[in-house]
């Protein structure tokens, strides 16, 4: 399978024309009857010698990582990040293997935020209060500052992604050092790193509204991290899972959930819905529960859901053309056509 971003590279490199890449995404939209910037596509295996590849990395790196920890904790961290660098100069750099260069991207930065959180350990083993969030916000930050040297060198889409996520722990690490009764209640700061990385991503989905470049691919990645902050941190406030849902706490989770379909249809992307996916099946399960259907009220829930979502998938370009049309002309032009 090839993405987006590897037929534009081949345009690049001069191995297909702009005319014969623009023919192939036609006709590649209307064998799936949906225009290309609709399927959100993203590079993840191109074939099973990647998962292969992969599960010798994961044997590999846990080895390195087994034989570090018998000298020093920080050790393991160190010889793992070390590692997953090496193999990406081969397996990312040159093989350009997709499922591969995610999981060494992974392992060299987790492999520095734990070697630094082990360094942490051993240097203060009791730290806590605002010594802890501060040494957590270091953490984080070195954790960023390695994603963004792994970006210069491999540009892997994922890797912005990561970063960010490693910013927003840092940011949340310095808030609550300053401010340590913040801690207890850090759902709202998580809601505003959340929503940074979506103003993040959206800055990168407007570079490239026709989903054609490597741009598109990073993203999609930063999508997928904001979408999780932010529904679960506003579910989260909201208390779903503290006690019974009843009835009105379900029919506000429910309109929340029509809005992230809003919004989902708007920028095209669907991460939101499935991050915020688990709150609606439990407020749709509840809502049954009291209605009275004790026996059936998960698979009522299900077969609901379930079929919101397939309609939702069926209808998305007729939907998503009267969500774009709704919106502001400026609006329209930063965001995907609708076809």
């Amino acid at each position: 399978m090839y993405s987006e971003s590897d037929i534009d590279g081949a345009v690049t490199a001069g191995v297909l024309s702009a005319d014969a890449a623009a023919a192939l995404r036609a006709h590649v939209a209307s064998s799936h009857a949906s225009p290309a910037v609709d399927e959100e596509h993203f590079r993840l295996l191109t074939g099973f010698n990647d998962i292969f590849v992969s599960i010798a990395l994961v044997l590999l790196l846990v080895a390195v990582g087994q034989i570090g920890l018998s000298i020093t904790y920080a050790a393991g961290g160190v010889l793992v990040a070390a590692a997953a660098w090496g193999l990406a100069e081969y397996f990312t750099a040159r093989r350009r293997m997709a499922l591969p260069s995610i999981l060494l991207l992974i392992a060299f930065v987790g492999g520095i935020a734990g070697a630094l959180y082990a360094l942490v350990e051993t240097v203060a083993p009791h730290i806590d209060g605002r010594a802890g969030a501060l040494a957590a916000a270091g953490v984080a930050f070195c954790s960023a500052a390695a994603a963004w040297v792994h970006w210069r060198r491999f540009m892997v889409p994922i890797t912005v992604a990561a970063g960010a996520a490693a910013l927003v722990g840092t940011a949340i690490g310095l808030v609550v050092a300053a401010f340590p009764t913040v801690g207890q209640t850090v759902w709202p700061l998580l809601l505003v790193g959340g929503l940074g990385v979506f103003a993040t991503a959206m800055r990168w989905d407007m570079s490239d509204t026709r989903r054609q470049t490597r741009r598109s691919d990073v993203a999609f990645w930063l999508h997928l991290v904001a979408a999780p902050m932010i529904a679960h941190s506003i579910f989260q406030m909201l208390g779903v899972f503290r006690g019974e849902i009843g009835a009105g706490m379900a029919a506000v989770v429910l309109a929340l959930y029509v809005c992230f379909a809003g919004i989902a249809l708007a920028v095209d992307r669907r991460a939101l819905l499935v991050s915020g996916l688990a709150y609606v099946l439990a407020a749709l399960y509840a809502l049954f529960r009291s209605a009275g259907a004790i026996e059936l009220g998960a698979a009522l829930t299900a077969f609901v859901i379930g079929s919101a979502l397939l309609c939702l998938s069926a209808f998305w370009q007729p939907m998503r053309r009267a969500v774009v049309n709704a919106l502001a002309p400026s609006w329209r032009r930063s965001l995907p056509v609708a076809a």
